[in-house]
């Protein structure tokens, strides 16, 4: 099968992504701890539904969806974003910090395997999850750094690996309690990014004016409700939450056509559209 990718904004022509048989709430993260806090119940069937909303925009949009094997012992499995990064050289397989995720790198490699897709690297310096990595453009990636999931050694191993190859890679320190960096950031469409500016260093956000992106500024408090992390599909269409207020109508304003399923029972759990998905195929960008 055809894969790889070297941009987040690429057409995507294959995702990965994982039923949601064994999901539930875990105190995994400030935005999980917190719903848990809350007294909600979770719906285990209102989840199933999203989920199967989520693969009805994925394929309406063109997409073919492919899924790893659900494992009752991995309860987060269902955010494949984490358990591997798809490169133009093949699969990155990532490690996981928490106990309860570590094993999800099984299953992604069985995926690869089977589908005839090659292991490009893998995680050996410390814990690395995938939704601290992201293409920015052809020959540049962000690698989020915040300890509780992505630890320095990780994330300077894999930098490395891409400057090996030409790439440009910035490490980017970011608080712990936003989990990743795609909480935080999104390219939504080429030269476009939507970014948690108060949240995020100037740094990162002169880096990317440096680039000629335009920022779409998104509040802080948006970060803990998923509302920056977005898929983008190429052709201006972009995958994203219902819930997503602000970022979305930032996106419609540039012209972007929006597809907005209601994702809340997995952003109340700590991820969103971005978190659900792993690019396997995307055309390269002109």
């Amino acid at each position: 099968m055809k894969w790889g990718a070297d941009s987040e904004t690429g057409v995507l022509r294959d995702v990965l992504l994982c039923p949601p048989d064994n999901f539930r709430w875990g105190p995994t993260s400030v935005i999980s701890k917190a719903t848990l806090e809350s007294g909600r119940s979770f719906d285990h069937e209102a989840a199933r539904g999203q989920h199967a909303d989520l693969v009805t925009a994925y394929t309406e949009a063109g997409v073919t969806c492919h899924f790893v094997e659900p494992d009752p012992a991995l309860p987060y499995q269902v955010f494949t974003r984490d358990s591997s990064v798809m490169t133009p050289w093949g699969a990155f397989i990532t490690a996981p910090k928490q106990h309860w995720r570590r094993g999800e790198y099984a299953a992604a490699v069985r995926f690869y395997q089977d589908a005839g897709i090659p292991i490009w690297r893998v995680s050996t310096a410390g814990a690395i999850e995938g939704g601290d990595v992201m293409i920015v453009e052809p020959g540049c990636v962000v690698i989020g750094n915040g300890e509780e999931r992505t630890e320095r050694p990780a994330a300077k191993q894999l930098a490395a690996w891409f400057e090996s190859e030409g790439w440009e890679a910035r490490v980017e320190p970011i608080p712990g309690i936003f989990v990743h960096i795609d909480v935080l950031m999104a390219i939504v469409a080429p030269k476009l990014a939507a970014v948690c500016t108060d949240i995020v260093s100037g740094g990162l956000v002169r880096w990317l004016e440096g680039k000629s992106f335009e920022i779409l500024d998104v509040p802080a408090e948006d970060a803990f409700a998923l509302g920056v992390n977005a898929m983008a599909l190429g052709n201006d269409r972009v995958l994203t939450g219902a819930g997503a207020r602000s970022l979305n109508r930032q996106m419609e304003a540039h012209g972007l056509e929006l597809l907005a399923p209601e994702l809340e029972m997995f952003t109340l759990g700590g991820g969103g559209a971005h978190c659900l998905g792993q690019a396997v195929c995307r055309d390269i960008d002109e």
